[in-house]
């Protein structure tokens, strides 16, 4: 009696969401920020927030104080961007297509190229001279990045191409900035099982160790690398699930999850979910925007302090990382809220 009560009173609460806007129906423990933009990063100081307008965009900075936005990449030409991360300098880690074919657009996606611009704005961003497959990850107290290459021969093949992890240290000679020290991290041919690597986010506070998605493998897995072994560990192993880390808590002891646990139909159907990183699989669910009819919670990051976390509303027919608008969830009100 007690699970059909239970399934009766969520189908009812399913039925009142039904042709809602979950961004016009918000707990009060999270906020729109902006009503346009995606694939947040939080500044350092936790007072600024960059993003991308939209796939093959420009790249902007929100104030949280005052919600004024300024454009980042204005001041020159380019072919958009994808991905816009702070480095721990300041300055700004770009990826981007130098190539477009609006009639296969995922190609480009997976074969951007990395860029650093300077927190003055004031010249053009400089090419590092590497491809980058989807997000990089960025460190956020040291000035070293990792990314992924995935073979080009079969971009629009996932699982079935292969993908390698890199990662290196950013110097610069006379104001240049370069790539030293590159290494290989993991080669998806590698593993004991098929899957397409992405980088995700150096896990604190030593960071010697990677957390990165292993596309195709039981739908997709959380997984971590250490940096010195090698040695892999699947942390969220749940099969027929899609489990997709995007964002990582200061402490190291938590990754914000993208994850369809609450409804099982994909990558298009997805909340936020803390997964915590102790191979116990534990799990708590923070956003309930794919109850909504079209809709999904996406790309969340967190800010360096652990009170806030950073997303976006985006909806279930649109392509993975697409998103209208930032919002921001203010961790300590949730948990009061449950």
């Amino acid at each position: 009696m007690g699970v059909a009560f239970t399934m009766l009173f969520t189908q009812a609460q399913n039925s009142d969401k039904a042709g809602k806007n979950p961004a016009d129906d918000l707990p009060p423990h999270i906020t729109r920020l902006t009503w346009f933009g995606e694939r947040a990063d939080w500044s350092h100081d936790g007072k600024k927030i960059l993003f991308v307008e939209k796939t093959y965009g420009d790249a902007y900075e929100v104030e949280l104080a005052t919600k004024i936005v300024r454009p980042v990449t204005h001041h020159y030409h380019h072919l958009g961007y994808t991905r816009a991360l702070y480095l721990s300098n300041g300055d700004i880690l770009l990826s981007g297509a130098e190539a477009f074919d609006p009639k296969k657009p995922h190609t480009s996606r997976v074969q951007c190229y990395l860029y650093v611009l300077d927190k003055s704005l004031s010249k053009p961003a400089v090419p590092l001279g590497t491809k980058c497959s989807e997000g990089p990850a960025v460190s956020r107290k040291r000035l070293h990045i990792a990314w992924t290459h995935v073979s080009a021969q079969y971009p629009d093949k996932l699982p079935s191409s292969v993908s390698q992890m890199h990662e290196a240290d950013i110097v610069y000679e006379n104001g240049i900035p370069k790539l030293t020290n590159q290494r290989l991290i993991l080669d998806s041919r590698d593993l004991p099982f098929k899957c397409t690597l992405e980088t995700q986010n150096f896990r604190p506070p030593d960071e010697r160790e990677l957390t990165f998605s292993a596309y195709g493998h039981q739908g997709t897995d959380v997984c971590g690398i250490d940096l010195m072994t090698k040695k892999v560990i699947n942390y969220s192993n749940t099969p027929n699930q899609y489990d997709e880390p995007e964002g990582i808590f200061p402490d190291g002891q938590f990754t914000l999850v993208e994850c369809d646990r609450q409804n099982r139909k994909g990558s298009g159907y997805v909340d936020l979910w803390k997964l915590k990183l102790d191979g116990s699989g534990h799990t708590e669910r923070l956003t309930y925007f794919s109850d909504y009819t079209g809709y999904k919670a996406s790309n969340p990051a967190v800010s360096d302090d652990g009170r806030f976390i950073a997303f976006q509303m985006a909806k279930s027919r649109d392509p993975a990382g697409v998103g209208y608008g930032i919002l921001i969830y203010d961790i300590a009100r949730g948990t009061l809220g449950r």
